[in-house]
C-alpha cells in the first residue's frame, strides 16, 4: 500500500470532487483508493477547516503533506500567505487550481508570476476537474514513489494530533507516520513525557493492520502508558538502545531542542525584520511551539523555546517560522541546530 498525503488549501466542494470525505474535524480529510498492478494506492487529502482564522491547522496539514493543492478563487492577502506557507515548507511539488468565484475573474498570468516568485516552479496548473486533479496526483505519486518507499526504512517518527481513551482498549493516539515503520507489539518512547509503552494494536484507514509506515494516518492502541503521557504534538519514536555487552548504541531518532541556532531563509514576500526579544512560533512535524529570540546576527539567530522542539536526526526537513502579528504571518523557514 502506497499513501500520498496531500496538503490542500481549497474548498470542501473541490476536495469532494477528488476524494471521499472521511473525517470532518479541525482538519478535514478525504480519501481515494485505487488498485494498480496489485498494489493499493491511496490519495489522502488533508484540508485545514479553520484557516485563515487560525494558522496552526494550515501548518499541520503542510507538515503531514508530501505534495500540495492550492485552489485560487482570488488574488488577496490570504492567497499570498498560503503561497508563503507552501514555499517555506518541504513541499516542492503540487497542483494549482484557478477557480474564480461566480462573476469574478482571476488573472492567470499574475498567479503564475506569484508562484514563480514564491519558488514554486515545479507546481502544475490543472483545470478545476476532480478526475484531472486525481490523475495528476497519481502522476506525482509515481514521481516520488521511491522516496516514499525508502522513507519507510528510516528511523521511526510518528507525530500525534489526537488522543483519547477507548473503553475496553485503553489509550489511543492518532497521527501521521512521518518516516519509518511501526509494528504491532513494538516498544515505543513518547515525547515529551518520556513515557514508555508498547503498541497493542494499529489501525490504518479504519482497518486493523500489523504495521504502519511512512504516510499512514495511524491509530495506535498503547499498552503500558498513562493517559496523560500523550498530548497533541507528541512524538512517538523507538526507545534508545545502550547495550554495553554488545557495544550497541542507538539514540532516539529525534534530538530535543530547548535552545536552537537557526539560519532564517526569509520568504520573498516578507519584509519584517526580527530582533532580539521577539516572540516567534516554529512549526515542525505537527509541533507548534513558541520561542523567544535571544540574539540575531544577520539572518542567524538563537532562539529559546518555551517547550522542547524535537528535530529528526535523519531525513531532516525545514521548520516553518511564523510570527502571529505579522502580515503575512509566515516569516520563512530554517533548519534547526541544537545549541547547548
Amino acid at each position: 500500500m502506497v499513501v500520498l498525503n496531500v496538503a490542500m488549501h481549497g474548498s470542501d466542494e473541490l476536495a469532494k470532487d477528488i476524494a471521499k470525505a472521511t473525517d470532518q474535524r479541525d482538519v478535514h480529510t478525504y480519501v481515494h483508493k485505487e488498485i494498480h498492478d496489485n498494489t493499493t494506492r491511496i490519495i489522502s487529502i488533508i484540508r485545514p477547516a479553520r484557516y485563515p482564522e487560525r494558522l496552526r491547522p494550515l501548518l499541520s496539514a503542510i507538515s503531514a503533506g508530501r505534495v500540495g493543492i492550492i485552489e485560487i478563487n482570488s488574488i488577496d492577502a490570504i492567497f499570498g500567505e498560503v503561497l508563503v506557507a507552501y514555499s517555506s515548507s518541504n513541499i516542492k511539488q503540487g497542483i494549482a487550481v484557478i477557480k474564480p468565484k461566480e462573476g469574478d475573474w482571476v488573472d492567470e498570468e499574475m498567479v503564475k508570476k506569484m508562484f514563480a516568485q514564491a519558488g514554486l516552479n515545479e507546481w502544475s496548473f490543472v483545470a478545476p476537474d476532480g478526475l484531472a486533479i486525481r490523475g495528476k496526483l497519481y502522476e506525482l505519486m509515481d514521481q516520488i514513489k521511491d522516496e516514499l518507499t525508502s522513507s519507510a526504512t528510516s528511523p521511526l517518527v510518528v507525530c500525534i494530533d489526537q488522543h483519547f481513551n477507548v473503553k475496553g482498549i485503553g489509550l489511543v493516539a492518532i497521527g501521521y507516520v512521518q518516516c519509518g515503520t511501526l509494528n504491532v507489539h513494538d516498544d515505543i518512547h513518547i515525547l515529551p513525557s518520556n513515557a514508555l509503552g508498547t503498541t497493542k494494536s494499529l489501525q490504518v484507514m479504519d482497518d486493523d493492520v500489523l504495521k504502519a509506515q511512512t504516510g499512514d494516518r495511524v491509530g495506535i492502541a498503547i499498552r503500558g502508558a498513562k493517559d496523560d503521557s500523550v498530548s497533541s504534538g507528541s512524538i512517538i519514536v523507538r526507545p534508545e538502545i545502550n547495550d554495553k555487552k554488545t557495544n550497541t548504541q542507538v539514540p532516539l531518532s529525534v534530538i530535543e531542542h530547548k535552545l536552537s541556532e537557526l539560519a532564517l531563509e526569509k520568504s520573498p514576500f516578507q519584509k519584517r525584520t526580527l530582533s532580539p526579544g521577539d516572540v516567534i512560533h516554529v512549526s515542525l512535524d505537527l509541533q507548534f511551539t513558541v520561542g523567544r529570540i535571544k540574539s540575531v546576527t544577520d539572518n542567524n539567530m538563537i532562539v529559546e523555546w518555551d517547550s522542547p522542539v524535537y528535530v529528526r536526526r535523519e531525513n531532516m526537513v525545514p521548520a516553518i517560522i511564523a510570527q502571529l502579528d505579522s502580515k503575512p504571518r509566515i516569516i520563512g523557514r530554517a533548519m534547526l541546530d541544537k545549541k547547548e
